[in-house]
């Protein structure tokens, strides 16, 4: 008597915590059903119902195992249900978090894709305009060259003899985002004018960074940089106190500055055109309504005996950028100097000098040829 009435008052209990249960779920069931109308709700509902499922087929598998645990064992086995059922809320409420952050993220990538779009169509609207040009005569001298490709003309003074294949730029830039600007003759200067008048430290020369050749690559720099270039532009004097040398001191400061960064391709040495010495050699041009100092590639080879292996490389860049200039501005340049002499350009697959008017130039007029070849370089490395 006394094992039956222990086995029975086991199977009232068992059979009251199944209905508590089993009302638990129903009103959960049923608060859930009346907030939840989705079909991702859906998919929860059916998450619950395999719960009840599962844990009561659990319940009668191990129903002769519970006969043994009592009254305590059977209550610790029949509520760790609730502690499932909790888990899993936990697990869903994260899962909708997920998906709410994965909304919010497609929201955000749609807004960067728009913003792109915009910025490339800001950057077809701002495509460089072709201006009508035409190259003055008074104070210039005429172009001499023995090699054209197309429109461009080149003047050959190395030991190579070139052909269309070593002259023909298929040739890009890897990177299109860095350019260096430096000066080996810093103090080269231009022709005084009443708003950029200066102190003279020599023939057509000045210390004063804000008048000479200096001047002309800052002015260069803030225009790339307008256009979204990272330019670096170094203003190291390499020529002063002492002349001689320039391109040994040179040499040293830009290999030290590509050190850091050896994808910098586009290396430019500015300089004034050397040739004369006073204000009887002026080469200019006009542009649409701005008169502009023309410009001159001076391009080295490995023909005077020192290493420079990449020098067809530079050329056929130097090539390439005076094919889009004369495209837009036919006579911003002068014909492109090919020479023995290698002028640092080993250090660099784009490197190159470019001299910005002569000594009879101003300072306003190269200011005004910056703002151009800014134009032509941004065209070449879109």
């Amino acid at each position: 008597m006394f094992n039956v009435a222990v086995i029975s008052l086991k199977s009232i209990v068992k059979f009251i915590i199944k209905i508590i249960i089993t009302l638990v779920i129903s009103v959960m069931i049923f608060n859930l059903f009346s907030q939840k109308v989705s079909a991702w709700n859906n998919t929860f509902d059916i998450a619950y119902v395999n719960i009840i499922s599962n844990n009561l087929a659990i319940s009668t598998i191990h129903e002769e195992e519970n006969e043994h645990l009592g009254i305590g064992g059977i209550l610790e086995s029949e509520l760790a249900i609730f502690g499932e059922i909790n888990n899993k809320e936990s697990i869903v409420e994260n899962k909708e978090e997920i998906v709410e952050n994965a909304n919010e993220a497609i929201v955000e990538n749609e807004e960067v894709i728009q913003n792109q779009e915009k910025v490339e169509e800001n950057s077809e609207k701002a495509t460089i305009q072709k201006l009508p040009t035409e190259v003055i005569e008074a104070n210039n001298k005429k172009d001499v060259f023995t090699n054209t490709y197309g429109s461009v003309k080149i003047r050959n003074e190395s030991k190579y003899e070139l052909t269309d294949e070593m002259i023909r730029p298929i040739v890009d830039f890897n990177n299109k985002q860095d350019i260096l600007i430096f000066h080996t003759h810093t103090c080269e200067s231009y022709t005084p004018t009443e708003n950029s008048n200066y102190v003279a430290s020599g023939n057509f020369r000045t210390t004063d960074l804000n008048f000479s050749v200096a001047h002309v690559g800052e002015t260069l720099t803030k225009n790339l940089e307008a256009k979204g270039y990272k330019v670096t532009h170094d203003q190291t004097y390499h020529d002063y106190p002492a002349y001689t040398g320039s391109y040994n001191r040179s040499f040293a400061t830009v290999k030290k500055l590509l050190s850091g960064d050896a994808w910098t391709e586009l290396v430019i040495d500015l300089h004034r055109d050397a040739m004369g010495s006073s204000s009887t050699y002026a080469p200019t041009v006009k542009i649409g309504e701005e008169v502009a100092a023309q410009i001159m590639f001076v391009m080295g080879t490995d023909g005077g005996g020192l290493e420079h292996p990449n020098w067809l490389n530079n050329f056929k860049l130097a090539v390439k950028i005076q094919e889009k200039a004369n495209e837009l501005y036919p006579g911003l340049f002068k014909p492109i100097i090919l020479r023995n002499s290698r002028y640092n350009q080993n250090l660099a697959s784009g490197a190159c000098i470019i001299e910005v008017g002569a000594t009879g130039n101003t300072l306003e007029q190269c200011d005004v040829s910056m703002k151009y070849l800014a134009n032509v370089l941004s065209e070449v490395m879109k």
